[in-house]
């Protein structure tokens, strides 16, 4: 059983940055999709980013051009670049991985987002 830790969520202002990080109890890196979904209040968690094994990633429409998943081998490490921040990116965010696909199996314990001023 893979055991996933987020980390780096925190209050940041409207436009501004952060970037959450997710690391496992074994390698995740190694898995073929990984992940980062969100879960408002009220709301269904959703999809925001994942990255494939061959390379490819793919973003939810309203985080294009402003979210980056990137997989850190030397770190095992996920991660999201959050950057332009908007009140509607307040959420828990999760970190995901699986070994044929999202969703998968593993799921972190959640890092909350607030996007507040």
């Amino acid at each position: 059983h893979v055991q996933l830790v987020e980390s780096g969520g925190g209050l940041v202002q409207p436009g501004g940055s952060l970037r959450l990080s997710c690391t496992g109890s074994e390698t995740i890196t190694k898995f073929r999709a990984v992940g980062w979904y969100r879960q408002a209040p009220g709301l269904e968690r959703e999809l925001v980013a994942r990255d494939n094994s061959d390379g490819t990633t793919a973003y939810a429409d309203s985080v294009k051009g402003r979210f980056t998943i990137h997989r850190d081998y030397s770190k095992n490490q996920v991660n999201l670049q959050m950057d332009s921040l908007k009140p509607d990116d307040t959420a828990v965010y999760y970190c995901n991985v699986g070994p044929f696909g999202l969703p998968g199996p593993y799921w972190g314990q959640g890092t909350q987002v607030t996007v507040s001023s």
